[in-house]
C-alpha cells in the first residue's frame, strides 16, 4: 500500500502511515529500530530494496533521504518536502518512508527526519555512497548508535579508510569490514586447532580493494607478525597464507563461492565462502549495534604501517590516476602490536558474526618474539581512483 504526500510535513507524514498502518491490519507498531538511508536519486532503488531484504530479519522503519538541492537559483530558493510512504508487500511487516528534500531544505535532513523516528527504539544510518568526512559529527549520525558506510563505493577506498580511522568514534563501522567476516571466522577456527606460533602471514586480493588491507590489518594487530599483501586478479580476496614452522595455513578462494583450507597435518577441506549481498551485509550489522572494538583495533593500527603491495605472478602492472605501478614493492617497515591474552569470543548464526578466537590470542602472545622489527605488509595502492566492490 503506497502514500505519496507533496509539499508535506513531518506531522502529516506521521498521521499517514498511522492510517496506512490501520488500512493494512497492522495496530500495532512490531519494529525493532530505525534504519535511516541517505543517498540520492540515482542510487536509493538499490540501498532501499537492500534494506528491505534485511528488515525481513530485523524489522525496521526505514527513512530514505533523497536531497535535491537543484541547480537553478530558484529551486535552490524553494524548500519543498515530497513523501512516499509504503507499506505491505515487500516491505513486509515494516514500514518504509522515501523523503525527497527540495531547494534549502535539503540542508536540513535532521529536521524532517527527527520527528519520524519510532520512539525508544535504536536508530541506524547508512551512507552507501557519499559518507561524510565524520559520520559521529554529521547532523543524520548524531541520532544514530551506528553508522554505516562502505569504503570500497568511494573513488579512493584506500584512502578511505584512512579518513575513516582518524574521524572513529564508537559506533561507526563499514561493509568492507563486513565483508571479511566469514574470512575472520575460518581463520579464527583453523587457528583455533593446536600449530607453532605464526611467523609471517600474505594476505592475496583484488587491487583497490578495502577489505584486503582491513584483513591484513586485523591479522598484523592481533597476530603481531609482518603481513604481506599481494594484488590478484581478484574477485575480492583470494587467499590467506600463514607461516608455521609445520608448514603453510592456507585458505585459498580461487572463486566467488567455494574455498579450500590447508592446514599442517590434517587432509584438505572445503569451505563456503561466498560473496554476500548488500542485503546480507546490512543485516549483519542490524545484529549488534554497540560499538566494534575489533573494528576499531584493525581501522586504527596504522595504513601508515603497511607497505606498498607485490603483484601476483601473472597479474601484471596495476595502473591508477595515469601512473603504473609495478607490482614489485619493496618491504617497508611495520610494527608490531599484540594484545592480552584474556579470551575472547564473539559468536553468531552460521558463523557469520564478527569472532575473536582463543587461537588468535594465543598466537598472538606465542608470536611477540617475532613480532619486532620491520614488517612486510604491502598495500593494494592508495594512488588511483578506486573501484566499487560489490562484496569480498
Amino acid at each position: 500500500m503506497n502514500t505519496n504526500l507533496t509539499d508535506t510535513t513531518s506531522s502529516q507524514i506521521n498521521a499517514a502511515l498511522v492510517r496506512t498502518r490501520r488500512a493494512a491490519g497492522f495496530p500495532a507498531v512490531g519494529m525493532v529500530l530505525t534504519l535511516v538511508i541517505v543517498t540520492d536519486e540515482g542510487n536509493h532503488y538499490d540501498a532501499l530494496r537492500a534494506a528491505s531484504d534485511a528488515s525481513k530479519e530485523h524489522p525496521s522503519r526505514i527513512l530514505v533521504v533523497i536531497r535535491r538541492p537543484g541547480r537553478s537559483p530558484r529551486a535552490r530558493a524553494r524548500a519543498q518536502l515530497d513523501a512516499e510512504v509504503r507499506m505491505g508487500g515487500e516491505t513486509g511487516t515494516g514500514e518504509t518512508v522515501l523523503l525527497r528534500l527540495h531547494g534549502e531544505l535539503a540542508a536540513h535532513a535532521y529536521s524532517v527526519v527527527l520527528p519520524l523516528l519510532l520512539p525508544d527504539a535504536p536508530v541506524v544510518v547508512w551512507w552507501p555512497e557519499d559518507a561524510p568526512v565524520n559520520p559521529a559529527e554529521d547532523l543524520l549520525g548524531t541520532l544514530a548508535q551506528r553508522r554505516i558506510t562502505d569504503a570500497a563505493a568511494s573513488e579512493d577506498p584506500v584512502a578511505a579508510l584512512e579518513t575513516r580511522a582518524k574521524s572513529y568514534a564508537p559506533g561507526d563501522t563499514d561493509l568492507a569490514w563486513t565483508r571479511v567476516t566469514p574470512w575472520r571466522s575460518v581463520l579464527a577456527a583453523a587457528l583455533d586447532q593446536k600449530h607453532g606460533p605464526i611467523s609471517e602471514a600474505v594476505v592475496e586480493g583484488e587491487a583497490y580493494n578495502p577489505s584486503t588491507e582491513l584483513l591484513a590489518l586485523w591479522l598484523a594487530a592481533r597476530l603481531g607478525v609482518p603481513v604481506d599483501r599481494v594484488v590478484s586478479e581478484g574477485p575480492g580476496i583470494t587467499a590467506v597464507r600463514l607461516g608455521t614452522p609445520e608448514g603453510q595455513i592456507c585458505l585459498d578462494r580461487p572463486d566467488e563461492r567455494l574455498a579450500e583450507l590447508a592446514v599442517p597435518g590434517q587432509p584438505d577441506r572445503h569451505v563456503a565462502l561466498h560473496r554476500r549481498t548488500t542485503a546480507e551485509l546490512i543485516a549483519e550489522e542490524l545484529r549488534r549495534l554497540d560499538p566494534d572494538e575489533t573494528y576499531q583495533e584493525a581501522l586504527c593500527f596504522g595504513l601508515d604501517r603497511l607497505g606498498p603491495a607485490a603483484s601476483a605472478p601473472g597479474t601484471g602492472s596495476q595502473t591508477g590516476s595515469g601512473d603504473t605501478q609495478t607490482g614489485a614493492g619493496t618491504p617497508t617497515g611495520t610494527g608490531s602490536r599484540t594484545g592480552s591474552g584474556d579470551t575472547q569470543s564473539e559468536s553468531g548464526a552460521g558463523g557469520q558474526e564478527r569472532v575473536e578466537s582463543r587461537a588468535e590470542l594465543s598466537a598472538e602472545s606465542s608470536g611477540k618474539s617475532g613480532a619486532a622489527g620491520s614488517g612486510r605488509a604491502k598495500s593494494a595502492g592508495a594512488a588511483g581512483r578506486g573501484r566499487k566492490e560489490a562484496g569480498s
